[in-house]
């Protein structure tokens, strides 16, 4: 293993009926802005049980950031923070929402341009104190430090870590999953997925507690996944799901091992140009990936093939082509289509994301760093 360090502050509340529980965590004479996304959190009564356990404290309310936050959105509720001199953020929502939050705890204190200080990552010294109430499990950001952001402007997907932006806390409530649409929860479990994907399928370094973890998730998200899209108002199937979600990306199974992350970079540009959720662009670029990538990850991949999905028989290579034909099926089975074409995105999409690539400075990419342009353009013709 490598050396590391771990650190994860954010308090977990997890079950049901613990929106109320909010007052406890928050101090009694804090000014409070509430984010939200596009009205389901308003519309199903979440934003109406926050204020009610808000009790006396003042509020503001700030809805519509979108998937994938704009910049331009969370610039107006930074506004909103200077200008009404708010000391606490609660962000309720998905992944998106928590992430916006983040950005505009931070920028509160940026001086000059804030997303050109986002894009430098700077070593931030101060962040408004925020919590979280989650509504769809998925990115796992309510008990990280990291926050993606997207400018449209720039035409610009890009983010930022850091140890001050982890959440106080968490409120996890698998009831209020129970509205989602069927494709929000498949988007939520296949994203959860291949975080862990993106940690575990690199090479051996004798992580053992970690591999066995992200196996252990990985097969639960396999078993749980398509229950949760035939029962959607079973709490323990709910539970276990948001439950994997956040375990996914905390930095738990991702400390002291290589991390890959191709598929996610990769992603961004199907994001910001073409629309595509984010799930389902990493549906679409894992399997080729791995594919691509099949010589660097082999040791992984052949354990992947037996731990995960129980294959013992057969080459090498017939292991590890199984394997990556049963996670693309997973993918498709959740209801994300894993090829590119299947979006209706033209062929021409290849050398727009080998250009944004470039652009932005992500490549090499990959654990050893590997994928360059040439890699890149194999994964994105694999995916096509």
């Amino acid at each position: 293993m490598f050396n590391f360090d771990y650190y994860n502050p954010t308090r977990i509340i997890f079950g049901t009926e613990r929106i109320k529980d909010l007052d406890l965590h928050i101090p009694a004479n804090a000014n409070v802005l509430i984010t939200y996304g596009g009205g389901s959190a308003k519309k199903f009564g979440t934003i109406d049980e926050v204020k009610q356990a808000l009790g006396s404290r003042n509020y503001i309310e700030f809805g519509g950031i979108e998937p994938n936050p704009h910049y331009e959105t969370l610039m107006k509720a930074v506004n909103i923070v200077k200008s009404e001199k708010v000391d606490f953020l609660i962000a309720v929502g998905g992944g998106s929402v928590i992430d916006g939050t983040k950005f505009i705890a931070a920028a509160a204190y940026f001086e000059g341009d804030a997303w050109e200080t986002w894009i430098s990552n700077p070593p931030l010294d101060r962040v408004l104190p925020m919590g979280c109430v989650v509504t769809l499990p998925a990115t796992g950001s309510e008990m990280n430090g990291t926050a993606v952001i997207s400018n449209t402007a720039l035409n610009a997907k890009l983010s930022h870590k850091h140890p001050l932006l982890f959440p106080r806390f968490a409120i996890l409530d698998p009831r209020k999953s129970y509205t989602l649409p069927t494709k929000q929860i498949a988007n939520g479990v296949v994203d959860a997925f291949v975080h862990i994907a993106e940690q575990y399928l690199t090479y051996p370094v004798y992580g053992k507690v970690q591999d066995r973890f992200a196996e252990g998730l990985m097969l639960t998200l396999i078993e749980e996944g398509p229950k949760a899209l035939a029962e959607p108002d079973n709490y323990h199937i709910r539970a276990t799901i948001m439950w994997s979600a956040t375990q996914a990306l905390n930095g738990l199974i991702g400390a002291g091992v290589p991390q890959d992350w191709a598929s996610h970079r990769i992603g961004y540009y199907f994001t910001i140009h073409h629309g595509l959720d984010h799930a389902q662009t990493l549906a679409i670029l894992l399997p080729a990936v791995l594919d691509v990538q099949r010589e660097s990850k082999r040791l992984k991949l052949l354990q992947y093939a037996e731990r995960v999905w129980g294959i013992t028989q057969g080459s090498d290579d017939e292991r590890i082509n199984s394997a990556i034909q049963l996670t693309r099926k997973f993918f498709e089975n959740m209801g994300l289509p894993t090829y590119i074409r299947a979006y209706g995105i033209p062929e021409s999409s290849i050398d727009e994301a080998i250009n944004y690539l470039k652009r932005f400075n992500l490549l090499p990419l990959g654990e050893h760093k590997n994928i360059t342009a040439i890699e890149a353009r194999k994964i994105l013709s694999l995916s096509y």
